[in-house]
């Protein structure tokens, strides 16, 4: 059982060789503007498709450079709320 947990946190789950939140995102937004370009104003959907590849490159690079970037993202979002300071001092310390 150990060696599960381990290999969990060692390899994070990937999408196509990328972090699998920041590809959703690529994804998730892309396809439906490129729905939308194609319904509203007859537009070329290759040019989409290059645009939601070359954005999936990017984040294989970034992937690549942090295996984890799905977890700092998910992090990120939960340590980034603004509190309410007890004494006056310069940012965010989060006291109640």
């Amino acid at each position: 059982m150990r060696d599960v947990i381990l290999k969990a946190v060692a390899n994070p789950p990937k999408l196509f060789w990328g972090a699998v939140l920041p590809a959703a995102l690529n994804a998730g937004l892309q396809i439906p503007f490129m729905f939308m370009a194609i319904g509203m104003a007859d537009a070329n959907p290759l040019i989409f498709i290059i645009t939601i590849v070359l954005g999936h490159l990017f984040v294989v690079v970034l992937s690549a450079k942090d295996p984890h970037l799905s977890g700092m993202l998910q992090a990120y979002g939960a340590t980034n709320l603004q509190s309410t300071n007890l004494y006056k001092v310069k940012g965010n310390k989060f006291e109640p």
